[in-house]
């Protein structure tokens, strides 16, 4: 007797749910933004109504959808809350504070552009006046918004 993969992964339509919920928090691991995991729970659910009623595609869809909507919309604001409080919490922007980077364009109080690891960024300088011109080696002082707050890094501060 010769099995048909296609034929055994129809009758055991759980198991592509199952190993869609294991890719999806393979990937959360790599993003760390609470959204694939809530996904992944989602289609955890799939395959327990696969397992129960493998007939019933619409409820599988239905259920992995329900639980993934309601997990992003009720679980993941709760938990990124409790981590943002947690000790020694730095969002992404405040870990710019302190990196190096290099002025794409000149820089200047009214405006300019940085690269820091591999991102552009609208930039300014910390005072009126001063200029920092391209390819100039900066270093981030804040972020004000969307913008960075740069000054020379090889140089001294106003």
């Amino acid at each position: 007797m010769e099995i048909n993969l296609t034929d055994w992964l129809g009758e055991h339509i759980w198991v592509i749910w199952l190993s869609v919920a294991a890719l999806l928090a393979v990937a959360e691991i790599l993003s760390l933004d609470l959204v694939l995991i809530m996904l992944a729970a989602g289609a955890l659910a799939g395959a327990g109504v696969a397992l129960i009623a493998p007939d019933l595609w619409w409820l599988q869809l239905l259920v992995a959808a329900g639980v993934s909507i309601g997990s992003l919309a009720l679980l993941r604001p709760t938990l990124l809350d409790k981590v943002r409080r947690m000790p020694g919490y730095r969002s992404s922007t405040d870990t710019m504070v302190g990196s190096t980077g290099t002025a794409v364009s000149q820089i200047s109080y009214d405006g300019g552009e940085i690269k820091v690891a591999g991102l552009s960024w609208s930039a300014r300088t910390m005072t009126p006046g001063q200029v920092i011109d391209k390819g100039d080696e900066v270093e981030v002082y804040e972020i004000d918004g969307a913008i960075a707050v740069v000054y020379p890094k090889h140089g001294e501060l106003p």
